[in-house]
């Protein structure tokens, strides 16, 4: 069990970790709570009751916060001809083909957040498959991030659009803004991917969908909300 710091314990003790606190009051907690010397990002850990093994079952989609997530993403843009112009006109951080495919390969470069690339682009796109794919960052239609409309992929990355994704067990893990955000902003970033989250429930899902719902700071505790009132 890692030592816990000063903060964090300290932080533990203003709250009871088996209650279910209503939303208003778990983000007054956390923000509370939070005493970094750096503007720590609040995450969110959705457990649903469902099997991600099962094609059915998948829960995955985007969603672009009210308020954005206070971080400004790198966007690297696989296009080529008048679509690569449009992605540079538009504020992509990088743009390109294979060269920056073999970049990738060779030289284990990521300078970058968010991966987007135009259809005919995703042969070369899906040779990256294994060293993107872990990392979280191979483009896909569900998240709007294989697209022809690169300008719209663009401007909603930047405007503070966000990934929601199970992992292998079944949770979802997600920033949804900034400490310095204040509680009522990060209530509606967070009804917001909830609701997202709720829509996208898969129709193959038996019985309780949300199990649990824990919000935290990068270096605080967890504190769970009552996923019944939600």
């Amino acid at each position: 069990m890692p030592k816990r710091g000063k903060n964090y314990n300290e932080a533990v003790k203003t709250y009871d970790k088996t209650n279910l606190y209503d939303t208003a009051e778990a983000f007054e907690l956390v923000v509370k709570n939070a005493k970094a010397k750096f503007d720590e990002t609040i995450e969110v850990h959705i457990k649903l009751g469902v099997d991600g093994r099962h094609a059915d079952q998948q829960v995955r989609g985007a969603i672009v916060l009210p308020h954005g997530t206070g971080k400004t993403n790198k966007v690297l843009v696989f296009a080529k001809g008048p679509k690569a112009q449009e992605a540079e006109a538009a504020g992509a951080d990088y743009v390109g083909g294979e060269e920056l495919a073999k970049k990738i390969q060779t030289e284990n470069w990521f300078d970058f957040d968010v991966v987007v690339a135009t259809p005919d682009m995703m042969g070369v796109v899906g040779r990256l498959g294994k060293i993107l794919g872990p990392k979280g960052l191979m483009p896909n239609p569900k998240s709007g991030t294989v697209t022809m409309d690169v300008v719209r992929a663009l401007e909603e990355i930047k405007a503070g659009k966000v990934e929601y994704r199970l992992d292998k067990t079944n949770i979802i893990h997600t920033g949804i803004g900034k400490v310095s955000f204040g509680s009522e902003k990060l209530v509606e970033n967070f009804t917001t991917l909830i609701d997202a989250v709720a829509k996208a429930k898969p129709s193959a899902a038996k019985g309780q969908y949300l199990r649990s719902v824990t919000i935290a700071t990068t270096m605080g505790p967890g504190i769970k909300v009552n996923q019944a009132k939600l």
